[in-house]
């Protein structure tokens, strides 16, 4: 009679091809993919000749209005052309922060009282720190 008790071997599971192969598509993907950032509203950026250096320390707030004076911040577009309602919208984005950077970018054809109207409700809510955004003027043959 054996009274040797069999002992169960241990199971070993090597991670390391599988870390090998997930590595391999991160690289794949990460080479594959553009980076190119497409925007679904279309903006006729005014023309400007200057051009300011951006603080990339600092978070951007990003307000688009388009030609018919909707509201859209950082890609998402506003219910109504309410400046209460941008205002939420605004403070939902900020969270509190009032050192973040309001980027306006207005179509050409955007009403006035629309970019003024952004402005104001940025103000209202204590940030003051705002740049407007424009294209360089296309150069021609002098």
């Amino acid at each position: 009679m054996n009274l040797n008790r069999h002992r169960r071997q241990t199971v070993d599971l090597n991670l390391t091809p599988l870390i090998d192969v997930v590595f391999l598509l991160l690289i794949f993907f990460m080479v594959s993919t553009t980076f190119e950032k497409d925007s679904r509203i279309k903006i006729n950026l005014p023309q400007a000749a200057t051009q300011d250096q951006e603080d990339q320390k600092k978070p951007i707030i990003e307000i688009t209005v388009d030609k018919k004076g909707i509201f859209f911040v950082n890609q998402r577009e506003v219910i109504n052309t309410e400046p209460a309602t941008l205002k939420l919208a605004i403070e939902k984005v900020a969270k509190m922060r009032r050192d973040q950077i309001i980027v306006i970018t207005a179509d050409a054809d955007t009403p006035y009282q629309s970019v003024m109207t952004a402005m104001d409700v940025a103000k209202q809510i204590g940030i003051f720190n705002m740049t407007l955004t424009a294209r360089q003027p296309d150069k021609k043959a002098e």
